[in-house]
């Protein structure tokens, strides 16, 4: 089971990720949100995905109608998901959100 805690570690381990508030919760930001949480347990991810794994996992992956103009922001249950299914869901987040790399 995923915890909001997992996910700020997670997302503050990549480069140039900051986190800041976004309609009140907690945010991380790339280049653009890559992550939110949208209330207690449920978390906010941007996916290619969306449409398939809510239909394979209704009960954890989802979105609301305030979602339906960014097709790319899902809802993710995270008592649902382990550290390792979230950490994916996140790199995957990472790079639509525009990261960039430092330059060496």
């Amino acid at each position: 089971m995923a915890t909001e805690d997992d996910v700020r570690r997670i997302c503050l381990a990549m480069p140039g990720v900051t986190e800041r508030p976004s309609w009140g919760q907690p945010a991380w930001f790339a280049k653009t949100l890559m992550a939110r949480m949208w209330e207690e347990g449920v978390g906010t991810v941007k996916t290619h995905e969306r449409e398939a794994l809510a239909a394979m996992r209704p009960d954890t992956f989802f979105w609301t109608p305030h979602h339906d103009q960014s097709p790319q922001l899902m809802l993710i249950r995270l008592e649902n998901v382990d550290v390792e299914e979230l950490d994916e869901l996140l790199q995957e987040s990472y790079r639509i959100a525009g990261a960039t790399r430092k330059p060496n």
